[in-house]
């Protein structure tokens, strides 16, 4: 693998190496949309530029970024193909929740996870969910098990489902519920290798087809007690999984939905300048109403992407701060009113299986389901804004 250079940039990378896999990436996107493969081509070619260890700490040979450089690789990365730029930023999330020292992780598992990531561009997620369960974000306890073998080792059985990236992660933790009298919260980390376990092709959605997130199905698999990640009583945290630094969570989704905007807007204002129309003898783009409807959905890419960035200034001082959570949000909602608008202007070729528009627009519809959902971040900056305008005097009925 090419080691990561020294001369960075805004992004961590090279440039021209990054921009050369960025041609990969785009290239492929329709294929993988079409397929619903995963992506292995888009993997080589940002593993030989070391994108996968971008924001792995230099003494474990990686790049040393962090969410400042890591947004703008995936945000990038979004506009050539947003299926891509997920199963990164899954990656990225986790290792800035290892690099962190509030992070559980045994230090010997910490360092495999990142020295492979750093000489192999070896990914990694974390299987939480479960189709009964939803998102542990929304309280419970999961059902897939792990039960403690008289060897002291122990045995994982149940399924998970949303696990994107599964084709290509060499590593994943699963959360389990323990089979013990009183039952605690349990993680490990599994690997490739690991016998017992089988990937169920579920994932069958509208848009980010290529993002693998399929279910994975445990019967029986034998995880070594070495590789507990973390042992915790179920109140701890009301049945929540601990996130250090999951902050990091919502900014990388924002910047992937700020790719694929830019990405409509892109093939918006090429389309607007080779469609002349026999009755116009020009372009659309000399139009004026289309100055103006461009300029609203350039008014709408701005004000998202500003907000993401002011949302990684404001982690080193407000950590636990709104911006992230609002970040994500927007982002979401401007991917879908932008390639909304797009399609409005361009009617049936938007349309279009041969043009890349209804793809970014199927693809934007999908980051309503990412967590922090929309309900969430706006019910919680409401109560704020309702809880910082009480008269401290009033009385409470």
């Amino acid at each position: 693998m090419t080691a990561v250079v020294t001369e960075r940039t805004a992004h961590g990378l090279d440039d021209a190496a990054f921009t050369a896999a960025l041609a990969v990436i785009a290239e492929r996107a329709e294929e993988h949309d079409r397929t619903g493969a995963f992506p292995f081509a888009a993997f080589r070619a940002l593993t030989e530029i070391g994108a996968p260890a971008l924001v792995v700490p230099a003494e474990f040979g990686g790049g040393g970024a962090g969410i400042a450089e890591a947004v703008e690789v995936i945000e990038r990365i979004g506009a050539a193909d947003p299926s891509v730029g997920l199963i990164l930023q899954w990656n990225y999330t986790n290792h800035l929740g290892l690099a962190r020292a509030d992070s559980p992780w045994p230090a010997e598992l910490k360092e495999q996870v990142f020295r492979s990531a750093a000489e192999s561009g070896a990914l990694i997620n974390g299987l939480a969910v479960e189709r009964e369960l939803g998102s542990l974000s929304r309280g419970g306890l999961p059902a897939t098990t792990a039960t403690r073998l008289a060897s002291g080792d122990w045995r994982i059985d149940g399924e998970k489902a949303y696990a994107t990236g599964i084709s290509g992660l060499s590593w994943f933790t699963v959360t389990t519920t323990t089979a013990e009298p009183t039952p605690r919260i349990a993680t490990f980390l599994v690997d490739r290798s690991a016998t017992n376990w089988r990937i169920e092709k579920t994932w069958n959605h509208l848009g980010l087809r290529a993002s693998d997130t399929q279910s994975v199905v445990f019967e029986g698999t034998v995880v070594p007690h070495a590789r507990l990640v973390e042992l915790r009583d179920p109140a701890d945290g009301a049945g929540k999984p601990r996130r250090p630094g999951r902050q990091a969570l919502p900014l990388l989704l924002a910047a992937n939905y700020n790719g694929v905007a830019v990405a409509a807007r892109d093939w918006l204002v090429r389309y607007l300048h080779t469609r002349v129309p026999t009755a116009l003898g020009a372009s659309l783009a000399t139009v004026p109403r289309y100055h103006d409807r461009v300029g609203e959905i350039e008014a709408w890419i701005q004000t998202s992407r500003a907000l993401l960035r002011q949302g990684v200034a404001a982690l080193s001082t407000d950590p636990d701060g709104p911006l992230p959570g609002l970040a994500k949000h927007v982002a979401t909602t401007t991917a879908i009113r932008v390639t909304e608008s797009a399609l409005d202007l361009t009617g049936n070729p938007g349309l279009d299986r041969q043009y890349p528009l209804e793809r970014h627009h199927r693809d934007a519809m999908v980051g309503r389901i990412h967590t922090p959902q929309s309900d969430f971040v706006l019910a919680n900056l409401g109560r704020a804004a309702i809880a910082a305008g009480r008269d401290p005097q009033e009385k409470q009925v």
